[in-house]
């Protein structure tokens, strides 16, 4: 095996994952995309929505690494050197992160519509005198 293939990694996680390989890969590839709906729909981002979906996100590392002892049949007992700390690391922030973006989208996708804001027309001073609210002389 002296070439290293993409066919070769998906037969490898597909070995490992079992049935949830393509699932992941869905999502890998479903989630940035209604990440960019919601965010075109909401014209931004949404503060609380965020909040709550990074707050989901640090559920999703711990399930990531988990998932990662249950895989492997290993446990944090068997985490040696620094590069198994730094792989452990990097699931947790990949579950994390991927977790985080798809409860902003499902977040997105099932909040209730908010009402437009209100249109704010300013009349200037003479707007403001005939309705009494200000000076009562025109320039």
């Amino acid at each position: 095996m002296k070439d290293l293939e993409i066919w070769t990694l998906v037969a490898v996680f597909q070995e490992m994952l079992g049935w949830a390989v393509w699932p992941i890969a869905a999502f890998c590839v479903l989630a940035p995309l209604g990440l960019a709906i919601v965010l075109l729909h909401d014209r931004g981002i949404v503060a609380g929505r965020m909040l709550r979906a990074e707050l989901l996100g640090l559920l999703g590392g711990v399930v990531a690494v988990t998932a990662m002892f249950a895989v492997t049949s290993s446990s944090p007992a068997d985490l040696g050197g620094p590069i198994d700390w730094l792989l452990a690391i990097v699931i947790f922030a990949a579950g994390g992160i991927g977790t985080a973006i798809g409860g902003y989208v499902a977040m997105g996708l099932l909040a209730a519509p908010r009402a437009p804001a209100p249109a704010h027309i300013d009349v200037g001073r003479a707007g403001r005198a005939a309705l009494g609210q200000g000076e009562a002389t025109l320039p």
